[in-house]
């Protein structure tokens, strides 16, 4: 039986899942040339090899106006000097890729922790698509015009109403009323269908991963300083095993949170297996522990 194992000891998020499938598939051109294919205007993929400790691997960016998205930690020693600028420094969604009702910018944490948060733009950059697509409704219609087999697009539009269900909750709203934060939106779009597009290639028979990693402290996004886990985060993974670590951060961004509840079948300790491949999908920030 083919078995897909995700180790998730350093949480997950949008770009770092899709990094770690993306090392498993024979066809990278082909991949590379769909995900660029998909036809959103100045959104480019890239991919990007990756050192954390010693450990080799790849790190997948999603550029939208020439900009990546990434997440901003918050040392809770320091809040006091934040306090007077939080508003626009941070876009959380998440692989943020986060971002809450304005998308978390999902994630990715990128985990990237990178969080691929969507705020890091300060909103001062103009697009010409300037929130154009901004509803739970536009993110789908966008995912819908994608030249994609029916299955990817049934798979991403799940993922995508996990974390509005989630922002909905967490803010309050009802889902018809979430926004996310443009840009944000559309990282954590490509983050998503990128991830279906690899696992369609991969055709597990079964996906198992362990526990999830949440990291601890606070994370800056758009609506502020938010404890890690984030709300939303937090409402996705409820009845999933997850566990915070001494690592301050945020592991685990709710694009990364959405894609695994989607996905994983089991999450649970790793079962005995014959390795046949390994990918290494790695984060942008940097912890005293490899963010792989």
């Amino acid at each position: 039986m083919k078995t897909l194992y995700l180790e998730l000891n350093m949480g997950a998020s949008g770009d770092m899942l899709m990094s770690t499938l993306y090392e498993l598939v024979d066809d990278k051109e082909g991949f590379l040339e769909k995900m660029n294919s998909l036809g959103y205007k100045n959104v480019e993929v890239k991919v990007n090899d990756s050192m954390k400790k010693g450990i080799s691997g790849k790190n997948i960016s999603i550029i939208v106006d020439g900009i990546e998205e990434e997440s901003v930690d918050v040392d809770i020693r320091n809040l006091e000097i934040d306090h007077h600028h939080h508003d626009h420094d941070h876009k959380h969604e998440h692989d943020h890729h986060h971002d809450h009702t304005h998308e978390h910018s999902y994630e990715e944490h990128d985990h990237n922790h990178d969080h691929t948060h969507e705020h890091n733009h300060h909103h001062g950059h103009s697009h010409d698509h300037s929130h154009s697509h901004n509803g739970l409704t536009d993110v789908i219609e966008i995912i819908k015009s994608f030249d994609l087999s029916d299955s990817i697009k049934e798979n991403a539009i799940s993922i995508y109403n996990l974390i509005g269900e989630a922002e909905s909750k967490s803010h309050n709203k009802p889902m018809d009323e979430v926004h996310f934060h443009e840009v944000g939106t559309i990282d954590a779009v490509y983050d998503i269908v990128g991830n279906c597009i690899l696992m369609d290639m991969i055709n597990p028979e079964k996906i198992i991963a362990s526990p999830i990693n949440l990291g601890s402290g606070m994370v800056k996004c758009q609506h502020g300083i938010m404890p890690v886990p984030a709300p939303a985060t937090a409402y996705i993974l409820k009845d999933i095993p997850v566990y915070k670590s001494s690592i301050k951060g945020e592991l685990c961004t709710p694009t990364g949170a959405a894609i695994l509840k989607h996905f994983v079948e089991e999450f649970t300790e790793m079962p005995v297996m014959e390795i046949e491949k390994i990918g290494y999908g790695m984060g942008k920030k940097d912890f005293e522990a490899p963010n792989c």
